[in-house]
């Protein structure tokens, strides 16, 4: 699936860049009272990133399973005012720990942790996104 024509991702602007990496370019749309890219957009940004790495990480299992967004805890570091680029990983442990949970129990629960950064390589933002998976 082509996450930047989830309807609210095509909304919010976000894009692939020349690199295949997610980007949010500012605009009059997304920016908010004091003219930084809104929070609320960063969040999208991020979010629908962490779903498209999940794709990236696990392509086997594209199609064979849903996955639902379960948590996120996120921090907000840096006014954001040039065009961000969203850079997602998760570490081995927990690649190994869900695939084993997935194969034993057909369900597990994996976090993606996600860094916004501007221009200028600033972290505007920090997540992590936990999500739920089943196979279908």
């Amino acid at each position: 699936m082509d996450v930047t024509e989830i309807p609210y991702a095509k909304h919010t602007g976000i894009s692939k860049n020349d690199e295949g990496r997610l980007v949010l370019i500012p605009g009059s749309e997304v920016e908010n009272h004091i003219k930084s890219i809104h929070a609320s957009a960063q969040y999208t940004l991020a979010e629908t990133q962490s779903g498209d790495f999940l794709q990236e990480a696990f392509p086997e299992y594209v199609g064979k399973v849903v996955g639902v967004l379960r948590e996120a805890n996120v921090k907000y570091k840096h006014p954001a005012l040039t065009t961000l680029t969203a850079y997602a990983s998760i570490d081995d442990e927990s690649r190994v720990k869900f695939l084993t949970q997935l194969e034993k129990k057909s369900r597990a629960v994996i976090t993606i942790l996600v860094n916004i950064k501007d221009e200028e390589g600033t972290i505007t933002m920090s997540g992590a996104f936990s999500w739920f998976v089943q196979r279908v």
